[in-house]
């Protein structure tokens, strides 16, 4: 099969789990034997243009005539059997997919964030889940800024959502949900179910996995109040597990964090992590902590975790409750709760169970999320596009 993958790279200064996302699932289709071919903008591209392009690309958010052009062209030119959308924001825009409707090329697409139903993608303002643009108008994205906390920067985004939001859902054959919750609340803002199909991201087999007890409480990710880091310093202390508390990553509350860490002899913050350090810390935790107060589409360091035989706590809401099996593979706290989530924290690293609970993460993983999994899923809805 001949692919093309249409991309915007976010920036690299920034870890991002999509571009890892989209690099992982090129490489599995490739080591399959089919040719895929790349289309792609980098956002580290920005910084380097000239004052007049810099002011101009708000303006190409909501459509970039160059870049249809450029996409049709190369339709015309490789001929692929399937184009697989990822991220258009802020370099392509959704003009890609007029470029394959004039094309009559089958195209699918991952939809990796909430950006169909919410400008930011992220569902999620002042503190809280956020839903007041779900099934509606991005009026109130534009009232409060939601994007950078800036009006003016969340209009091209407000802008491209309200009127390219019908040529999404004709345009494109199938679209790729990464967690079943997502397409529930997609489906419930209109979007065509039909053409909802979930594909959970999946995960390589990790070169280490645990073998020996636990070595400490991991949380692994940014820094940032969504992420639930806030929530973590609060139920810490009243979890009194008996074992450290290890952080890893960074982010806008980098500062914060290492100040709290420095008046506690059982947290350790280590900042930023190569991916194979990561995998070090993984495969020596009992446990991994996700208390993420807004609605992940996913959570791919939950099944990171599995991979290694690593049982997590999560809150039970947005994709978590399908990755993590309540009392099984991990345990679910209250969303935004301090008391569950210290009280799940206290439960997961008790020896016997938590010795289970990993055995078990490491069957669902074997279940659900290889490689070989995720190439099966992919080649289906390429597939059903075509068909």
């Amino acid at each position: 099969m001949k692919i093309l993958v249409v991309h915007n790279r976010y920036r690299s200064e920034q870890p991002s789990g999509e571009n890892n996302v989209v690099d992982a699932e090129v490489a599995l289709l490739r080591s399959a034997g089919h040719d895929v071919r790349l289309f792609e903008r980098r956002s580290d591209d920005i910084a380097s243009m000239s004052l007049a392009g810099k002011v101009s690309v708000p303006l190409r958010v909501p459509w970039n005539p160059a870049a249809r052009t450029e996409l049709a062209s190369r339709l015309r030119m490789d001929r692929p059997d399937v184009v697989h959308i990822h991220n258009t924001f802020p370099l392509l825009s959704p003009s890609v997919v007029a470029a394959c409707t004039d094309a009559h090329v089958p195209t699918v697409a991952t939809l990796h964030n909430y950006g169909m139903v919410c400008p930011p993608g992220t569902l999620y303002r002042d503190g809280q889940v956020c839903t007041s643009c779900v099934g509606g108008q991005p009026v109130p994205a534009v009232q409060h800024g939601c994007y950078r906390g800036s009006r003016i920067a969340t209009v091209p985004m407000a802008v491209s959502t309200a009127v390219n939001r019908r040529r999404w859902w004709s345009g494109i054959s199938r679209f790729f949900c990464i967690s079943g919750a997502q397409r529930e609340l997609l489906v419930s803002a209109g979007m065509p179910a039909e053409k909802l199909m979930v594909k959970h991201n999946f995960v390589e087999e990790p070169p280490v996995r645990r073998e020996l007890p636990g070595e400490h409480v991991l949380y692994l990710g940014r820094m940032t109040e969504e992420k639930g880091i806030r929530l973590l310093m609060q139920a810490w202390p009243r979890a009194d597990v008996g074992m450290p508390l290890v952080l890893a990553g960074t982010g806008p509350l980098s500062d914060e964090v290492t100040a709290w860490a420095a008046t506690r002899r059982d947290v350790q913050y280590l900042g930023l992590r190569t991916k194979e350090e990561c995998r070090q810390l993984l495969a020596r935790a009992s446990a991994v902590v996700v208390p993420s107060v807004w609605l992940e589409a996913f959570g791919l360091v939950v099944v990171e975790a599995m991979a290694a035989g690593v049982p997590t706590v999560a809150p039970a809401h947005g994709a978590f409750p399908e990755l993590v099996d309540a009392e099984v593979t991990g345990l679910l706290h209250r969303p935004g709760d301090v008391s569950t989530l210290a009280e799940c924290l206290r439960r997961i690293v008790a020896p016997a169970r938590n010795q289970e609970m990993g055995e078990a993460a490491r069957l669902r993983y074997e279940k659900d999320f290889t490689p070989s999994v995720g190439l099966d899923r992919l080649i289906a809805g390429y597939q059903a596009a075509i068909g």
